[in-house]
C-alpha cells in the first residue's frame, strides 16, 4: 500500500456503522476492531506479530529463497558414476552419446546456479566429447600392427578405480568411530588395598629419644672412666638383636644402664642403620609405640 492511499483514506470521513448509530462510529485516530472469529478467518499471515488478512500485491520471493537438494555429488566422476549405473550400463561398454547428453543436461542446470562450481565439471564435459568425436572416427592400425586401444578405455578405468575408492570409504565410514558413535569409558579400579601405616615423622623420633634420655639421666652412674664406643660396634649389636625376632621395642635396643654415651652411640647406630635402608622404624598410630625390625629377611 502507498503512502498516497493511506493519505487518501485518512481524509475521507468514517463510514457509518450499520443500523446508523453514532456511537459505533469509528474516529480518524482508530480502528475497527474485527470480531475474534472473523479475524481468525481471514489471517493467511503473521509480520513481526502482527496479522495479514491479505498478501501484499507486490510480495516479491527470490529465486533462491528455497532450494532442495535431492542428490550431492563429489565431482565428475561421481555424477558420471551415478548415471552409469543408474540405467545399468555396462562400465567397459560406455554409450557415450547418451552418457555425453545427460551429463550436459546437469551441467546446464549447475551452471545456471553456480558458474565456479560447474568449471570442473565442464573439463570433464570437454573429455566426454572428445571421447565421442574420437569414437566417430574410423579405427587405424598402429604401425606396430597392434590393435588401437578402446578412447573410453581410460575413462572406463577411472570410474572403476573411483567406485572402489568410494565402496571403501563408505565401508570405514560404517565403521563406529570413537567420539561419533561411542564414548571411551573410564573407571578406576584400585587391584590391592593394602592398609597404610602412619610414616614416623622426625618429631616422633625426637620425642622418643628426649624419653629415653630422660630416663637414662634417672639411673646414671657417677663414673670418672674414659670408654671409646664405636658406632660400627653397636650397629652389630643392633642387628644381631634383631636378626632372631620379627621386631623389638624401640626402648629394648637401649642398655639404659650403662648410660648416657651408650644410649648416645646406640641412637646414632639406629640412624645410621635406618639410613642405609637396614632397619624399618614403624609405628601403628600417632603416640603408639615405636618397633624397629629388619629391612630384610635372612634366608
Amino acid at each position: 500500500m502507498t503512502p498516497s492511499a493511506v493519505d487518501d483514506r485518512d481524509d475521507r470521513e468514517p463510514p457509518a456503522a450499520p443500523g446508523g448509530s453514532a456511537d459505533a462510529v469509528a474516529t480518524p485516530g482508530e480502528a475497527a476492531t474485527p470480531e475474534p472469529e472473523q479475524l481468525e478467518l481471514k489471517v493467511v499471515a503473521r509480520l513481526y506479530g502482527e496479522p495479514l488478512v491479505k498478501l501484499p500485491q507486490d510480495l516479491y520471493i527470490p529465486p533462491d529463497a528455497l532450494e532442495v537438494f535431492l542428490e550431492t555429488f563429489e565431482g565428475p566422476l561421481d555424477v558420471l558414476l551415478y548415471l552409469i549405473r543408474r540405467q545399468n550400463f555396462n562400465v567397459l561398454d560406455i554409450p557415450m552419446a547418451e552418457v555425453t547428453r545427460q551429463y550436459l543436461a546437469y551441467i546446464d542446470e549447475i551452471r545456471n546456479r553456480n558458474l565456479e562450481l560447474a568449471a570442473e565439471y565442464l573439463l570433464m564435459a570437454a573429455l566426454l566429447i572428445s571421447i565421442k568425436s574420437r569414437m566417430l572416427l574410423p579405427l587405424r592400425k598402429a604401425d606396430t600392427g597392434e590393435e588401437v586401444e578402446d578412447p573410453r578405455a581410460e575413462l572406463a578405468r577411472r570410474l572403476i578405480e573411483y567406485e572402489r575408492i568410494k565402496h571403501g570409504a563408505q565401508e570405514l565410514d560404517a565403521v563406529p568411530q570413537l567420539g561419533r558413535d561411542f564414548l571411551r569409558a573410564q573407571a578406576w579400579i584400585e587391584q590391592a588395598a593394602s592398609a597404610r601405616l602412619p610414616d614416623v615423622s622426625p618429631a616422633d623420633l625426637q620425642a622418643a629419644w628426649a624419653d629415653i634420655v630422660r630416663r637414662a639421666r634417672l639411673v646414671q652412674h657417677h663414673r670418672i672412666t674414659r670408654e671409646e664406643l664405636s658406632v660400627r660396634e653397636y650397629m652389630t649389636r643392633v642387628l644381631r638383636k634383631l636378626q632372631d625376632r620379627r621386631y623389638a621395642d624401640f626402648d629394648e635396643l637401649f642398655e639404659v644402664e650403662r648410660g648416657v654415651p651408650v644410649v648416645v652411640v646406640t641412637f646414632i647406630a639406629l640412624l645410621e642403620l635406618a639410613r642405609e635402608s637396614l632397619i624399618e622404624i614403624t609405628q601403628a598410630e600417632a603416640f603408639a609405640p615405636i618397633y624397629v625390625r629388619l629391612a630384610y629377611q635372612p634366608s
